[in-house]
């Protein structure tokens, strides 16, 4: 079976991760002096919570290539094939660190990596759907030209309620050039090509949501869906299951 490996930022749940044996590699949060492995040390929740509160913006950071370097070589002990799959090259070095870690690796293993393009649960249900096809026997070859065919198709969406911190951390990409327009806005980005881009702008959440509920009505035979949120689970569990019917 060919090992699938990812990192934290394609927001996989815990739980799918371990029932999918994929193994997700954290990447780092700072706030101020103080850094966290993402969703090791520091929950999404409480990565909300002290941003609400917090002065200083976080940034984050790739794992490091020596980290690579030992999760593979961790798993080359029983596995002969690994795939990474991370988020795009052009949002973070991730990809950049674990080439890097290949080359520091101490065990004999085939590794590929993979530029997903994608970020959040985009890079995540792709990274899913490889993980069920390996287990199901498929080989490293047609993981790979699986993913190639699958990643023009998976669409990301996303609507926030503020482009503040984005503005702030100035990593907003072709969106920079909105702000001035979009910022008393509901604004939603999408992934394209790696990079972030503006899609749409609404004047309400309600608004928001309703466009995403349309965009993905438009698309013939969904085979998977996935909403996440920032905080207010209630109201995306709710919108999760009116997405149910697309």
């Amino acid at each position: 079976m060919v090992k699938l490996v990812t990192d934290s930022a394609s927001d996989i749940p815990a739980e799918v991760a371990k029932d999918l044996e994929i193994t997700v590699v954290p990447l780092h949060i700072q706030f101020g002096n103080e850094t966290y492995r993402d969703r090791v040390d520091l929950s999404p929740e409480e990565f909300y919570h002290r941003l609400e509160r917090s002065s200083v913006l976080p940034s984050t950071a790739a794992p490091s290539p020596g980290t690579f370097a030992e999760v593979f070589d961790g798993l080359a002990a029983k596995y002969s094939q690994i795939v990474g799959v991370f988020v795009s090259r052009k949002l973070s070095a991730t990809y950049d660190a674990a080439l890097q870690g290949i080359k520091l690796m101490k065990r004999k293993c085939q590794v590929e990596v993979v530029d997903s393009t994608l970020g959040i649960m985009g890079e995540g249900l792709l990274v899913m759907e490889a993980a069920k096809k390996a287990m199901s026997g498929a080989s490293l070859n047609e993981l790979i030209n699986l993913m190639s065919e699958t990643i023009p198709r998976i669409h990301v969406r996303v609507t926030l309620d503020t482009l503040e911190y984005l503005a702030r951390g100035g990593r907003i990409g072709k969106v920079q050039a909105l702000l001035g327009s979009m910022l008393k806005m509901n604004p939603i980005l999408g992934i394209k090509d790696g990079v972030a881009f503006p899609s749409a702008r609404v004047r309400s959440r309600a608004k928001a949501t309703e466009w995403l509920f349309e965009f993905a009505s438009k698309f013939n035979k969904v085979k998977a869906l996935a909403v996440e949120c920032g905080t207010n689970m209630a109201e995306a569990k709710a919108f999760a299951a009116r997405m149910a019917s697309v």
